[in-house]
């Protein structure tokens, strides 16, 4: 079993690394899904693969307004836009596309793309919506990738990269440590980042979804996941590397920016905005000598119906967006007065 004592020694260096590269910054990376199901649905760590058995895929899609109504918020509250993803299978490309066109209204750049291996006739068809694609690769190992994705081989995937290569596109990669893979796959990872030049690569923790075989398996320590992290910083000084936190680990956001991560994912910012672990990351990333983009504490002043009505999209279309996102700065905003609340009679006892 791997130890990974060297850590704190690949940080340094890699810290290093990354000051040279990169200015003292981070950001919340927001990846925007359009449904919460899979037409392959055999992924033994994905949550998607827990859906009642018979459940039509299309019926786990998210509504468009939904789907639209994030992404404004994601623009005004100064996220990054992770990509835009779902279930493989579950849009269609007319579908797919209409969203697309209406994205990049309201985002005003093109975005990061993830719903599995697209073929160079789609990638044509997205290339002006679209800056790169995403690989949902998850470990290099080909071993290991049987058994974690049976139903979603490495090679389509692949072949995509090249294919984005000769459009111009970028390509990003994602990888989940603690699925079983050894320090020995590093070389494997890096082989593979320098075959299809790519740009970006999203470093997940192993979240154990009930239901799934790993339900039971232990969370990758935060020495684990700095590890690769730093490992790939050192080798790769210019690569976009993204750090995926869950609501439980943010104590090692510091850590994980230290060891040379770009950026902050996996954090379920609606639903946590304003409150308190919602407050620790901005914390964690200043540990780390970060001035933090965007946030995810503080309500700007927005004229938010300014913002649906001026979309090139049907009245319809446009009264439903609206809805969605009133309930969901609603909710955004009364977790900030709770906090705020809780502060100051935190505040108010300590001066009593």
């Amino acid at each position: 079993m791997d130890t990974f004592d060297d850590t704190p020694e690949l940080i340094e260096e890699a810290h290093r690394v990354y000051e040279t590269h990169f200015a003292p910054v981070t950001s919340f990376e927001r990846a925007v899904f359009f449904s919460w199901g899979c037409t392959i649905g055999d992924c033994t760590f994905c949550y998607m693969s827990t859906q009642p058995v018979g459940k039509a895929p299309k019926e786990t899609k998210r509504s468009d307004a939904s789907i639209l109504a994030e992404f404004i918020l994601a623009k005004k509250l100064g996220w990054d836009i992770g990509f835009f993803t779902g279930g493989i299978g579950v849009l269609k490309p007319d579908e797919l596309e209409t969203l697309l066109k209406v994205i990049v209204q309201i985002t005003g750049e093109k975005i990061w793309l993830s719903v599995g291996p697209i073929p160079r006739p789609l990638l044509l068809r997205y290339q002006p919506y679209i800056r790169g694609v995403v690989g949902s690769t998850e470990t290099i190992n080909p071993v290991l990738h049987k058994i974690v994705c049976p139903s979603k081989p490495l090679a389509p995937y692949e072949k995509m990269f090249e294919v984005a290569g000769e459009l111009g596109l970028e390509k990003a990669m994602t990888f989940i440590v603690g699925m079983g893979e050894t320090k020995e796959d590093l070389n494997l990872l890096i082989e593979f980042i320098r075959k299809y030049d790519i740009n970006k690569i999203h470093v997940y923790s192993l979240i154990p979804e009930k239901g799934t075989m790993f339900e039971h398996a232990a969370i990758p320590s935060k020495e684990e996941q700095a590890w690769w992290i730093a490992s790939l910083r050192i080798v790769f000084p210019t690569l976009n590397i993204q750090c995926g936190v869950w609501e439980d680990r943010v104590e090692r956001i510091a850590y994980l920016l230290e060891a040379g991560a770009n950026s902050i994912s996996k954090f379920k910012a609606l639903k946590l905005f304003g409150k308190p672990v919602a407050h620790q990351i901005e914390e964690e990333a200043a540990r780390a000598g970060r001035m933090f983009q965007g946030t995810l504490v503080v309500m700007p002043e927005v004229d938010w119906r300014g913002e649906v009505d001026r979309l090139d999209a049907e009245s319809e279309l446009k009264e439903r967006i609206w809805k969605c996102l009133v309930q969901y700065l609603e909710r955004m905003r009364k977790n900030t007065q709770i906090c705020n609340t809780q502060k100051n009679s935190v505040v108010v006892k300590n001066i009593s």
